[in-house]
């Protein structure tokens, strides 16, 4: 998974970077935690975790995109949630028992991960209580996403998961600007995120933009009436 590039190390977190994976820990605790951690860069469209691998590493997320699926019986892939900076997966390899990853996550952007493995990661949260219960709340909050998404699938139109897509989107990933919120997103990743396809998303966001909801250029959405689009699922 990645290439390593070196030890990692508080200097290397960026201040504005906020992570649950470290909410409660002191500094020399949020030091301890990093000391042992590799630096690792990603590509865009890297696998960084395969659904159904033993659950061998526990990765933060510092820069770059990433987006957790979760595979169906019949091979398509079903979009959960986005993960973004100070995000924190592999959380199976704090477990005593090995455990599988139960979601693949693909790299979108590049970027870099701090790394744990297994045997550090599993120290670290014994000699730091507050270590492996945020990574329990964080399972629980991924397990919440999963269930959202079945129940989207569901009951949800084709309009709704796109308008679910697009927001959540805005959310994880967003950068605030002057008339709304832009965030990176190509139609064939819409597509793929919100079950549907182009031809749908195209029309939809066709539809969106007359409406002054959105505005769509080449790779990027600005989303610029967030609540009126969440109002529509």
């Amino acid at each position: 998974m990645g290439r390593p590039v070196g030890a990692a190390s508080s200097a290397a977190l960026p201040r504005s970077l906020r992570s649950r994976l470290l909410e409660g820990l002191t500094p020399s605790e949020i030091e301890a935690v990093l000391a042992v951690a590799r630096r690792q860069r990603i590509s865009p469209n890297e696998v960084l975790q395969h659904e159904g691998d033993t659950a061998s590493h526990l990765s933060l997320v510092v820069t770059g995109r990433a987006a957790f699926y979760k595979t169906t019986t019949d091979g398509r892939k079903l979009f959960l949630r986005w993960i973004a900076p100070g995000d924190a997966f592999g959380l199976g390899a704090l477990l005593q028992i090995q455990q599988p990853y139960f979601m693949t996550i693909h790299a979108k952007r590049e970027g870099c991960l701090f790394v744990w493995d297994r045997v550090s990661a599993q120290a670290l949260a014994s000699q730091i209580p507050q270590l492996r219960k945020n990574a329990y709340t964080i399972a629980s909050d991924y397990v919440a996403s999963l269930a959202d998404a079945l129940a989207a699938r569901a009951s949800q139109s084709a309009q709704q998961r796109i308008a679910r897509v697009l927001v959540e989107s805005a959310r994880h990933t967003g950068r605030a600007r002057s008339k709304g919120i832009e965030f990176a997103l190509t139609n064939e990743e819409l597509a793929q995120m919100a079950d549907v396809n182009l031809f749908t998303v195209s029309r939809q966001l066709s539809e969106w933009q007359s409406q002054g909801i959105l505005t769509k250029s080449r790779g990027k959405i600005l989303l610029r009436a967030a609540k009126r689009l969440s109002s529509q699922y």
